[in-house]
């Protein structure tokens, strides 16, 4: 199964984030775009894959390490940027170096259960859209930079979630991927 870990923002915090998209969609270049769901927005800790069923037991039980090893944390959404043409992201305020700590250390727990993760370095972000075609998407600047200013409420991170990813199967245009979290794991305890 196609599983990723992630933390997710309670829904004040995405009330507060969909407002601010719902004002992009009006900007030039929006309507080539593909919106992530406000129930689809995460910050991804570590993207797993495809991950064998027998490989399960031994990562719940890294994550369940990693969870306990990091306290609650506050966690503020913020700002904006882009990944190229391709993907338009909320930021993070406050939160950023537990975010990152949490994440590098989901991730070595990851390895160790013997799931492989992409070798780059973590910057987190939430993604809100992306480019709804191959090739040169929009230009994702004005939108980037309509998100700069974008100040949500602190926000209490408090538990590690692993979920499971179901990718669009029925060639629907604009269908969206369908999470489903397996566990969580509170943070600290």
């Amino acid at each position: 199964m196609r599983l990723f870990t992630a933390v997710l923002p309670p829904p004040a915090a995405v009330a507060e984030l969909a407002e601010e998209v719902d004002r992009l969609k009006a900007l030039p270049g929006a309507d080539r775009l593909r919106w992530v769901l406000p129930e689809g927005w995460h910050f991804t800790l570590a993207f797993l894959g495809e991950v064998d069923d027998g490989l399960l037991p031994g990562l719940r039980e890294r994550l369940e390490r990693a969870a306990h090893r990091h306290h609650p944390f506050d966690l503020r959404l913020a700002g904006g940027g882009r990944f190229g043409d391709r993907v338009l992201w909320a930021g993070v305020g406050d939160g950023r170096e537990p975010l990152r700590r949490l994440a590098a250390s989901v991730t070595a727990g990851v390895n160790r259960a013997g799931v492989p993760t992409e070798d780059r370095p973590y910057r987190p972000h939430l993604t809100v859209a992306r480019a709804a075609h191959r090739g040169p998407g929009p230009d994702l600047r004005p939108l980037a930079a309509a998100l700069e200013d974008f100040a949500g409420r602190t926000w209490r991170a408090e538990e590690l979630a692993l979920v499971r990813s179901r990718l669009p199967r029925s060639g629907i245009p604009g269908e969206h991927p369908r999470y489903e979290t397996l566990a969580a794991w509170p943070l600290g305890r």
